[in-house]
């Protein structure tokens, strides 16, 4: 078994192009930096590192692109003590690095510099990336979850667009009220609302209304709570009980932002990431909503990407430099123009890049303004085991099958205890 992995490290290692012997450049310090990325992310960043090069002649920025199968390849990395010098990573599956203690506590470097602070970043993108009272990233984003719906079938239904405070009683009204069989066989031509089955997209239904899967403080499964089982139940009804939303018969191959951009979808939940394309590919008129208030109000994700310093680095200063050019106001800029991202720093966030008043959404503002209320989802280091457990589970409730008290049961809720 470990002559396998040895073999399979050495492949791994010569399709990203490392040579483990590769001798320092000119006496330049070799800074490892690991990142996954779109194309278009790339053509951000690659110019970026080039710029820090010409910035800092003494190091030389090791660039190592895995688009795919990210955090499988970079766990045989730090198991094999060759982790990346600067990692990017985001909070979620963070939480299992940080929890082993694999990455430098960055508060030091943050609080003796002069160039960046803390205040530059939203608190609760630093909170996304706080273990245990150590900051083990700094972020470049703060994800945050809205309601993308289109301008256009409003109108025409004459349904006024969502209010700020608009409450999810009003919410399913809207989405009864768009989804609509044109022609009368039988056959839902246009839903009011998506569905996915991912915990990301469904979660808010939950944590609006007191439920969730983990408490915040990493110590209880919640999801066989009263209200955590009625919102399960509620979601899997927009798809099975009210039609509003298709099932993965009616969706077919389609994501439900191609079903959106194809006009069959009025309304759907969803990130930041896809304004870029829905700028350059939608011509109807559409724009973003607040979540719809429950109980505790409007509470979606405040999760993160960003960079972190492995303990392993033998440049941990130089590190550091790295990951304060890339999270500086200028290189943030850079990251938020294509509107890809929600920036983690509060100057960029409220600058005419991120709002971009002359482009859509015009309602940009609503990323930044529900940081507050937002929260990082609880993780802890197992927590993509419980996710598999809980994405097995449910798919039956998502199918219509069984109900969410069915589904929920006690032995199921054990199973998942045993993973905190």
């Amino acid at each position: 078994m470990k002559k396998l992995l040895g073999i399979f490290l050495i492949i791994f290692l010569l399709i990203l192009g490392i040579n483990l012997n590769r001798p320092q450049i000119d006496n330049k310090a070799t800074i490892k930096f690991s990142s996954w990325g779109s194309e278009s992310e790339l053509k951000i960043l690659q110019p970026l590192i080039k710029d820090f090069e010409q910035e800092n002649p003494d190091i030389k920025v090791e660039f190592l692109h895995i688009p795919n199968n990210y955090f499988q390849k970079l766990h045989l990395l730090v198991a094999s003590n060759l982790a990346p010098d600067v990692v990017f990573l985001n909070n979620i599956n963070g939480q299992m690095y940080a929890a082993n203690d694999i990455f430098l506590d960055l508060k030091r470097f943050l609080n003796n510099d002069t160039l960046i602070s803390h205040t530059d970043f939203f608190d609760n993108a630093l909170k996304a990336f706080t273990y245990k009272d150590k900051l083990y990233a700094i972020p470049r984003d703060i994800s945050s979850l809205v309601i993308y719906y289109n301008k256009d079938i409003f109108e025409k239904e004459n349904i006024a667009s969502p209010a700020e405070n608009w409450n999810i009683d009003e919410f399913l009204t809207t989405a009864k009220k768009l989804t609509k069989d044109f022609n009368n066989d039988g056959q839902i031509d246009r839903f009011g609302f998506g569905f996915e089955e991912n915990p990301l997209f469904w979660l808010p239904f939950l944590w609006s209304n007191k439920g969730g899967i983990i408490d915040d403080e990493l110590k209880h499964i919640i999801i066989s709570k009263p209200e955590s089982v009625k919102w399960i139940q509620f979601y899997a009804d927009l798809r099975n009980k009210y039609h509003v939303a298709p099932t993965a018969g009616e969706a077919g191959s389609a994501t439900m932002s191609q079903l959106f951009m194809q006009g069959k979808l009025a309304m759907h939940i969803s990130g930041r990431w896809n304004v870029p394309r829905y700028r350059k590919d939608i011509k109807f008129n559409w724009d973003v909503a607040k979540f719809p208030k429950g109980t505790d109000g409007s509470i979606v994700d405040a999760d993160a990407s960003g960079w972190g310093i492995s303990k392993q680095s033998k440049y941990p200063k130089k590190a550091w430099k790295l990951i304060r050019f890339l999270a500086s106001q200028k290189s943030i800029e850079q990251f938020s123009s294509s509107g890809l991202i929600v920036p983690s720093r509060e100057d960029v966030a409220n600058s005419n890049i991120f709002l971009a008043k002359e482009q859509k959404p015009l309602s940009s503002k609503i990323f930044i303004d529900i940081i507050p209320q937002a929260k990082p989802t609880p993780a802890n280091k197992r927590y993509q085991e419980i996710i598999d457990l809980v994405n097995d589970q449910l798919e039956a409730v998502w199918n219509g099958k069984i109900s969410a008290k069915e589904a929920i049961n006690e032995t199921f809720v054990k199973k998942l205890q045993k993973l905190l």
